[in-house]
């Protein structure tokens, strides 16, 4: 693997594009990886970068067991540039993440953090420029509701397997992720798929008919 290829690398490189171009690579690779529902929860929050993952269970924590405040430990695992991916199973009645979490994710340089679930405290995190996604905002605590199963293990979103290593990228159009093992390709496909575009959108602008740049080639643009 080269530098480039790193995941440092393929960050940067994904920064260039955004998640639709991405979708469209992953459905070219046949591979798993865009997720419906989940969207940003201030508009223009934008977000790529390397994983790090909590799930969450129903329910209070059982009786013995030392209390963890949900998201605190991926926070203080987490390097610049890392986004925290929190499983909540979709559970929209409560939050998965708040406002004290984004600032303290925010002070450590925390790229952005995306809940298969709900966000409180979303005025807090549109106000400190911190990228959050989920699946609709909150007002209701987590206290008692929910706690936290585990960190830094995989989990699943939206149906797409995701362990902490992958990347994830997320913008107004939704949420996609990339494993580890195959995020290189992807990231190789998508810059076809965004030089062809980007070939469309200057014949487009120059006056080409639209069905002209939209025919045949762009229908089969993915094979």
């Amino acid at each position: 693997m080269t530098p480039a290829d790193g995941v440092a690398g393929l960050v940067e490189r994904l920064a260039e594009m955004d998640v639709c171009c991405v979708s469209d690579a992953l459905d070219a690779l046949g591979l798993p990886g865009a997720v419906a529902g989940i969207g940003p929860v201030w508009e223009g929050a934008r977000v790529v970068g390397r994983v790090r993952t909590v799930q969450l269970a129903e329910g209070p924590a059982p009786a013995g067991t030392p209390p963890v405040h949900l998201g605190a430990r991926a926070v203080e695992a987490c390097e610049p540039g890392d986004v925290i991916v929190v499983d909540n199973a979709g559970r929209t009645g409560m939050g998965g993440w708040g406002g004290l979490l984004s600032l303290a994710a925010s002070v450590r340089g925390v790229a952005g953090v995306v809940v298969d679930g709900a966000c409180r405290d979303v005025d807090e995190a549109r106000e400190m420029g911190f990228a959050a996604f989920a699946r609709a905002p909150v007002c209701a605590t987590a206290r008692g509701r929910v706690h936290e199963l585990s960190s830094d293990e995989p989990v699943v979103i939206g149906g797409v397997p995701v362990a902490p290593g992958d990347i994830v990228m997320a913008d107004g159009s939704g949420v996609v992720f990339l494993a580890a093992a195959t995020a290189a390709g992807v990231v190789e496909r998508a810059e076809q798929i965004l030089a062809r575009e980007r070939d469309m959108q200057r014949a487009l602008r120059a006056g080409a008919g639209v069905s002209d740049v939209l025919g045949g080639a762009y229908e089969h643009m993915l094979r």
